[in-house]
């Protein structure tokens, strides 16, 4: 089905209620772009769903950091996922690849509103990929929603949008929000220039194949 402006949308009974609407998204075709979803697995099954959804032929995303744990007779790092339960897939999400992702072992479900299921705003994930290629350490960071708006416009972190935040020792920082999930992430700037964003003006940045382990390493 397609819209007056071109675009092609999805509205899905969910299975076993014909009156509610489970899928809801908006595929620009003439640029043959690719939303990323949220998927919500049960716990402690995030690798789980990675290899299943990979094994589909289907792009899935997991945003992995690098933290300390501590064993009674040592410390060592570990791999956790960034968003603990969640992971992104790449896909338009049609009736068949809806049911295909839901049938994989340790999904839960696919977040939305409203019993829709939403896109994640564009650019936020390719900038987590773009942040998490620059090899500089991520913290997840306190849901914010105001600020000043900025793109980087050089060095390895070049096309990210977040908002930025300055301390007091003068460091700089780039937050990026996810709102779907209502969580941020921070990465720390170095001597990057930045460029303020107009309202609402948002431009997607080239997108990095950002290649994952299937296993999450000690």
């Amino acid at each position: 089905m397609y819209n007056d402006h071109g675009k092609r949308e999805w509205n899905t009974p969910c299975p076993g209620q014909s009156e509610q609407l489970i899928l809801s998204s908006e595929i620009d075709l003439s640029n043959n772009s690719l939303p990323w979803y949220v998927v919500h697995t049960r716990s402690r099954h995030e690798v789980k769903v990675l290899v299943g959804l990979s094994g589909k032929g289907l792009e899935a995303f997991l945003p992995l950091i690098r933290v300390r744990s501590r064993r009674r007779d040592r410390c060592k790092y570990i791999q956790i996922p960034l968003f603990p339960g969640y992971l992104f897939v790449h896909t338009h999400l049609e009736p068949e690849i809806y049911h295909d992702i839901l049938k994989t072992v340790g999904v839960a479900r696919i977040i939305g509103f409203n019993n829709r299921c939403l896109p994640v705003e564009p650019g936020k994930v390719e900038a987590i990929q773009l942040m998490l290629a620059s090899g500089r350490p991520l913290t997840p960071w306190q849901y914010l929603t105001k600020g000043k708006r900025v793109r980087i416009v050089e060095g390895p972190l070049a096309g990210a949008e977040g908002i930025i935040l300055q301390r007091r020792d003068k460091k700089r920082r780039l937050v990026v929000a996810i709102d779907l999930l209502q969580r941020s992430v921070a990465v720390e700037l170095e001597e990057e220039a930045v460029e303020p964003l107009r309202d609402g003006h948002v431009r997607q940045p080239n997108r990095l194949q950002v290649k994952l382990s299937n296993h999450v390493k000690d």
